[in-house]
C-alpha cells in the first residue's frame, strides 16, 4: 500500500498554457515596498487616464488582464493568466471529471457524431450508441456547432436534463432521448493492454491528473492478473500535471529512500525533497518508460527518476525539457495566474530546463537535443557535443553519464515513423472516422453483432481488403484529398491500421482501438526488444 508522503507546497507541473493544476493553496499577501507602491500607482495612472480620455470607450478589464499577461510573459513561458471562463475546463480537466451526458464525439460534415458512449455514464446506460447522430439539442438544431460549440451545450450541473434527438442508421425518425447529466470520470490513462503473445504489458497515461495514480494501480494490477511480468509504460506526448501524482507513480516502481525529484527556488520556504517510501508494488518489474518531445514536466520528473536511479530503461526520443515549478494563486472574480516559483531537479541534480530566449520557438519544441537513433545507455551521443555551461554533466546512480539543460535523452533512442502527406491530409480531414461511420451503416453493419464482446477475435480475423482500401480511397478522393501512388505505398499499412483501429474504437471503444493501433508502432517494437537490457541496468533477475 501507498505510504502517504507530506507535500507542504502547492506545486504545478505542466508543458503548456492550461497545463497543471494547483493542489489547493492560497494566496499569501504581497510583500510591499516602495518601489512596489510606485509601479502600481504608474499603473492604475495610465490605466484611469485611458478610461477618461481614450477616443473610444474602454475595456478596463480586458486592458487589465492584457497587462496581467503581458507582465508573466515577461518572465517565463509558465507563468501565465488563466481568465475566469476558463478555469473550470481547466479544473476539470485535472480533477478527474466533469459533469455532463457522458460521450466521446466528433464534428463530422457539421454533424455531432458519437465516437463512444463513456463507460458507466448516463449515455451508456441509456443505450446511445456509437455512430448515433446528433441531429438537435433541446428542440433546437446541433447542425452545424463547432468542437467547441458542443461541450457548451452538452455540459451542464449534475442532475440537470438536456433532450437530444438522434439519428441512428436504419431508423427512420429521429430517436428522442432524454438524458439526466451526471460526473462523469475523465481518464487518463489511454490504453492498458498485454502485448499479443508475450508478457508484456502496456500502459499509457496522457497526462498526470488527481485520479491517475489509482487508475496505475487497477489497469497495472488488471494486467498482472492476466500474466504480465514485464511493463512499458507509455508518457509519450504526456505534458505533465500534478506533481504528488508522478511522485505516487514513481514510488511503485522504487526501493524505500531513494530520492525521486527536488525543488529549490529564491525562497527557501519554497524548496522540498521527495522521496519513495518502501513497499512499491512493481519494484521487481521489468520497466520500459517511452517518451517523446511531446513528453514534459511531469512525465520528465518520472523518466528522470527511473534513469539517474538505474531502474529502467527509457525509449523514445528527447523530451520537451521543462523544469520549472509553478504555484497558482486564485483572484477574486474567479480568474487565476501561475507563477514560476522554483526550478526542480531530477535525483542526479540534473535541471532539465531548455533555453526559452524566444518563446514561440520554445512551445514549439525547437531546440530540444537532436541525437541519432540508436543505442544510447552510455549516453555516448551526447558526448559528442561539447560540454558548457548549459549541458553539464551528472552521474546516474550506477555512474553512467546523462546531461542537464536540455530535457531527458533517452537510452535508446527510436525516431518514430513518418506519414507522407498524404496520411497528413487524410487525419486532417478526419477520413477514418467518416469512413467508419459510412462501413458501420452499410456494407459493414454486420461486424457489430459477428464480434460482440469479442475484441480478441476481431483482432486476429478482421482484416482491411484491397476492396475495403478501394472504397477508403473513394471517400477520400470526393474529399479532395490528393492521391499519389509513391505516399500511397509508403503508407499502406499505416492507412489499413488506422482503418481497423477505428472501426475497433466503434465497436468495443478505446479499449479496441489502441492495442491495433500500436501494433505497428516503430517505438515499442523496439521497446519489446530490450526488456534483456532494462532488467540488467535494474540488476533485476
Amino acid at each position: 500500500m501507498y505510504k502517504a508522503m507530506k507535500i507542504t507546497k502547492a506545486l504545478i507541473f505542466g508543458a503548456f498554457v492550461g497545463i497543471g493544476i494547483f493542489l489547493g493553496t492560497m494566496s499569501r499577501p504581497a510583500m510591499s515596498n516602495d518601489s512596489i507602491y510606485d509601479q502600481v500607482k504608474k499603473f492604475n495612472d495610465v490605466l484611469n487616464r485611458a478610461n477618461q480620455m481614450y477616443v473610444e470607450n474602454v475595456d478596463t478589464k480586458k486592458l487589465t488582464e492584457a497587462a496581467i499577461r503581458g507582465m508573466l510573459n515577461e518572465l517565463d513561458p509558465h507563468s501565465v493568466y488563466i481568465p475566469a471562463d476558463q478555469m473550470k475546463k481547466v479544473t476539470e480537466d485535472f480533477q478527474g471529471s466533469f459533469e455532463g451526458i457522458g460521450v466521446e464525439f466528433d464534428v463530422v460534415k457539421d454533424t455531432i457524431t458519437i465516437v463512444t458512449p463513456i463507460s458507466g455514464g448516463p449515455s451508456e446506460a441509456l443505450g446511445i450508441q456509437s455512430g448515433d447522430k446528433i441531429i438537435k439539442i433541446n428542440d433546437s438544431s446541433a447542425i452545424g456547432l463547432t468542437r467547441e460549440d458542443v461541450p457548451k451545450k452538452l455540459r451542464g450541473p449534475k442532475g440537470t436534463k438536456v433532450k437530444l434527438g438522434i439519428k441512428r442508421s436504419g431508423e427512420a425518425k429521429l430517436i428522442d432521448y432524454d438524458i439526466i447529466r451526471d460526473k462523469i470520470p475523465l481518464y487518463t490513462v489511454d490504453a492498458a493492454f498485454m502485448i499479443d503473445k508475450t508478457d508484456i504489458g502496456l500502459i499509457s497515461i496522457n497526462r498526470f491528473a488527481a485520479t491517475t495514480h489509482s487508475e496505475f494501480m487497477e489497469a497495472a494490477s488488471k494486467l498482472r492478473a492476466e500474466g504480465m511480468k514485464k511493463l512499458i509504460l507509455d508518457l509519450r506526448n504526456n505534458p505533465g500535471g500534478y506533481l504528488d501524482q508522478a511522485f505516487r507513480l514513481a514510488d511503485e516502481f522504487l526501493k524505500g529512500g531513494q530520492k525521486i525529484v527536488y525543488t529549490k527556488g529564491r525562497r527557501p520556504e519554497v524548496d522540498e525533497d521527495y522521496y519513495s517510501n518502501d513497499g512499491g508494488e512493481f519494484e521487481n518489474i521489468p520497466l520500459i518508460v517511452m517518451i517523446n518531445g511531446g513528453s514534459a514536466s511531469a512525465s520528465e520528473i518520472v523518466s528522470g527518476a527511473v534513469q539517474d536511479l538505474d531502474r529502467g530503461l527509457i525509449v523514445g526520443d528527447v523530451s520537451f525539457g521543462k523544469g520549472l515549478v509553478q504555484q497558482q494563486y486564485p483572484l477574486p472574480d474567479g480568474s487565476a495566474y501561475r507563477l514560476t516559483i522554483s526550478r526542480y531537479y531530477t535525483p542526479s541534480g540534473r535541471l532539465i530546463q531548455r533555453p526559452y530566449g524566444d518563446k514561440d520557438k520554445y512551445y514549439r519544441g525547437e531546440g530540444r537535443e537532436e541525437v541519432e537513433e540508436g543505442e544510447n545507455i552510455e549516453h555516448s551521443q551526447d558526448s559528442k557535443k561539447k560540454s558548457d555551461s548549459t549541458r553539464p554533466i551528472f552521474k546516474t546512480m550506477s555512474g553512467r553519464t546523462v546531461y542537464g539543460g536540455g530535457g531527458i535523452t533517452p537510452d535508446y533512442v527510436v525516431k518514430p515513423d513518418t506519414i507522407t502527406p498524404l496520411s497528413v491530409s487524410i487525419r486532417r480531414k478526419n477520413i477514418f472516422w467518416e469512413f467508419t461511420d459510412s462501413y458501420l451503416r452499410g456494407s459493414g453493419a454486420s461486424i457489430r453483432t459477428s464480434f460482440k464482446d469479442n475484441f480478441n477475435g476481431f483482432r486476429k480475423n478482421f482484416d482491411i481488403s484491397d476492396d475495403l482500401l478501394k472504397d477508403f480511397r473513394a471517400l477520400s478522393d470526393s474529399r479532395e484529398i490528393q492521391w499519389n501512388d509513391t505516399n500511397y505505398a509508403t503508407d499502406k499499412e499505416y492507412l489499413k491500421s488506422m482503418i481497423k483501429a477505428t472501426i475497433a474504437r466503434s465497436i468495443f471503444g478505446n479499449a479496441g482501438f489502441y492495442p491495433i493501433a500500436y501494433e505497428d508502432d516503430k517505438q515499442i517494437k523496439k521497446a519489446i526488444t530490450l526488456f534483456p537490457e532494462a532488467s540488467k541496468i535494474a540488476k533485476l533477475k
